[in-house]
């Protein structure tokens, strides 16, 4: 006759049950303490390998959103320092229209020829400031000084000007101008303001009005600072919206890694105590059955 005690299977059995019950808690248990959803990859490999992938994007622009924030900064200060120099040359422009004046006489324009060398001197200066990482504003791509006034009042540029700043997959964003394309009629190689400025002041000490070519080329000047001016401003809207994109993006992104990672705790906490309760009872029956003897069972 087979026995009617416990068996090794029957033993086997509930020592499984009760241990996977105590896996389960424990699992739950260390959800709840980790605030995680997920413990390693192998609980969902395609979720975890989707977290590795929000990962590797937030690493990518948060690099990006440092040099986003150069960018915002430096064509900042571009915007202002070229509205600077836009004031200085419309001064001196008031300056040579009055100078122009024939009721002006020939000590007003020694007057006259005094403020706009005072005007060059600090349009000098402004033009050979640096942004906040120590490089010329207005330079060129080796870090030289912008504008270098020469003995007969013209100007040597820097070659080339600051590199591009990268600011997104594959998109780069000039960070500001280069002195020689700005302060020089036509851009690089034209007559530069320091000459046309120069050759008033001439004009002026002398005790004559300006002449036209002079006005002519300085309006230009005036015009392409303007136009400079306008780009900067347009190229820091490009990089403020690109930095609004990083910022939607990243929230968006951390709503998914929430939805996946993330343990809710009170969920987690109802299911753990459904899994005791289940344990303790199945514990509480195996060792009622385990304490029947055969004649328990047969009586």
């Amino acid at each position: 006759m087979t026995p009617l005690a416990p068996t090794n299977t029957f033993y086997a059995r509930s020592n499984s049950t009760m241990n996977e019950l105590t896996r389960q808690a424990q699992r739950l248990m260390d959800q709840n303490s980790s605030g995680k959803k997920l413990l390693a990859p192998s609980d969902n490999a395609v979720a975890y390998r989707r977290l590795q992938t929000m990962k590797l994007a937030g690493a990518d622009e948060l690099a990006y959103g440092d040099n986003i924030k150069v960018a915002q900064a430096t064509l900042a200060q571009a915007d202002t320092q070229l509205g600077e120099l836009g004031n200085q040359i419309q001064e001196a422009t008031s300056r040579v229209l009055q100078g122009a004046n024939d009721t002006m006489s020939a000590n007003d324009r020694k007057s006259i020829a005094a403020d706009l060398r005072s005007i060059l001197q600090t349009i000098v200066s402004n033009t050979n400031v640096k942004d906040a990482r120590g490089q010329p504003l207005f330079g060129g791509q080796d870090g030289t000084t912008p504008v270098t006034q020469q003995a007969d009042g013209s100007f040597v540029f820097a070659l080339g000007k600051q590199g591009a700043i990268p600011i997104g997959d594959g998109q780069t964003v000039d960070p500001s101008a280069a002195a020689s394309e700005v302060l020089a009629v036509g851009g690089t190689g034209g007559r530069d303001l320091g000459s046309i400025l120069t050759a008033l002041i001439t004009s002026f000490e002398s005790g004559t009005g300006p002449v036209e070519a002079d006005q002519t080329d300085l309006a230009t000047i005036s015009e392409q600072v303007t136009q400079a001016q306008s780009s900067v401003g347009a190229r820091g809207a490009r990089v403020d919206l690109q930095a609004g994109y990083y910022t939607q993006a990243a929230l968006e992104r951390e709503d998914a890694r929430s939805a996946i990672e993330d343990n809710d705790f009170t969920e987690t906490t109802i299911q753990l105590q459904k899994t005791l309760t289940i344990l303790q009872a199945t514990q509480a029956s195996f060792g009622q059955l385990s304490k029947l003897s055969l004649f328990d069972y047969i009586r």
